[in-house]
């Protein structure tokens, strides 16, 4: 907020609104009377203040906290600080005053997911295993697919000294229902360099009738097929298959589900950390640091709204006709790649407000998790 030096009742009233937050309080801006001296340059944004109110609300702020949420920024998409309503005459120009209590909760997840990123740069990696011998005798493979699927399992068999690629690789192309498929599509972008918002980003497929390329099996197998020769192709639709296909006994753990408002919780701040580090360490970080604790929340994963159930279950079916007309070895039952019925009852989609509430919970460390 810019500088006002001026000694007036509303300049006071806000300042001793600061003071009220400082000390915990939670009572809104619209609501409070008193008086209180200037503690500094320039008053607070009133999206800090506001957060800062919210955290009061729901916990108890370190002090510690508290200054980081009052001194923080409003980085990314929206409006920069903005002055409280009440507090100081209108300018010419600028975004006039607000009263901070009708601010959109998308204001406040920007600086809410601002603190979190710098909370998750400042725990870092968890520790790195040491190098693992690569097995000269392992099975070749590529993996490819639902990256939910292809990309952890990938990742857990470099971890085993199998590594993918090499002369005679066998492709894998992993699936699943395809309404999870494409759920898995947009979660998989959040924990990386981040997406647009669900509602938008399936909207714009939907319209188009276009499904991300990592889940169109039958154009990912068709390409590698160009690529390596028909013969070397699979669509395995089993995930206990993939044990024994890339010659391995363990099974693969895979990753838990994100309840859906994690999931927009980590777009932010994947949005976040990258003004704070380099992208290799931003995925990292997103995908190491960020999803565990994500992974740990309560609440229920993102569903597909049924009016897209219709729009899923003709590209399916068209997906698996292009499969069995290639002819590509099929491990499990083709018609796992059929959406879920449409149901209702089952949509869950990701709202700001949730997100907002949990990064409230994890600032003030009301889940009783670490990041590391």
């Amino acid at each position: 907020m810019g500088p006002r030096d001026q000694d007036t009742p509303g300049h006071r009233r806000a300042w001793g609104w600061v003071a009220h937050l400082h000390e915990g309080g939670a009572t809104p801006w619209r609501d409070w009377t008193s008086e209180g001296e200037a503690r500094g340059r320039m008053l607070p944004g009133a999206q800090q203040l506001e957060l800062l109110r919210r955290l009061n609300s729901a916990g108890s702020p370190t002090p510690e906290l508290i200054e980081r949420t009052l001194t923080a920024s409003a980085p990314g998409r929206g409006r920069s600080d903005l002055e409280l309503l009440g507090a100081v005459e209108p300018l010419a120009f600028g975004p006039p005053p607000v009263d901070p209590g009708d601010l959109r909760d998308d204001e406040l997840l920007r600086v809410a997911a601002g603190l979190l990123a710098e909370d998750v740069v400042a725990a870092g990696l968890p520790p790195a295993h040491p190098p693992t011998f690569v097995r000269p005798w392992r099975t070749r493979y590529r993996l490819q697919g639902d990256p939910e699927l292809a990309d952890p399992i990938r990742e857990q068999l470099v971890a085993r000294g199998r590594p993918p690629g090499g002369r005679g690789s066998t492709v894998l192309v992993l699936g699943d229902r395809l309404d999870r498929m494409v759920v898995d599509a947009w979660t998989a972008s959040c924990f990386d360099e981040g997406a647009a918002a669900w509602g938008t980003w399936l909207g714009s497929r939907a319209r188009r009738r276009a499904l991300p390329h990592r889940i169109d099996l039958a154009h990912v197998a068709r390409t590698w097929a160009g690529r390596v020769g028909h013969d070397r192709v699979r669509i395995v639709l089993d995930p206990a298959a993939v044990p024994r296909l890339v010659g391995v006994r363990r099974p693969f753990t895979l990753p838990g589900d994100v309840p859906a408002d994690g999931v927009e919780l980590a777009r932010r701040i994947a949005a976040m950390l990258g003004l704070l580090v380099p992208r290799d360490l931003r995925r990292a970080l997103l995908r190491h640091t960020v999803r565990p604790r994500l992974a740990a929340q309560p609440g229920p994963r993102l569903a597909v709204s049924p009016e897209h159930t219709e729009w899923l279950q003709r590209r399916a079916v068209r997906m698996g006709e292009g499969i069995r007309r290639a002819g590509y070895p099929v491990l499990g039952d083709p018609d796992r790649l059929l959406p879920a019925p449409a149901d209702h009852d089952r949509v869950v989609e990701p709202s700001d407000a949730g997100a907002l509430a949990l990064a409230v919970r994890l600032l003030l460390g009301d889940d009783g998790k670490e990041w590391l």
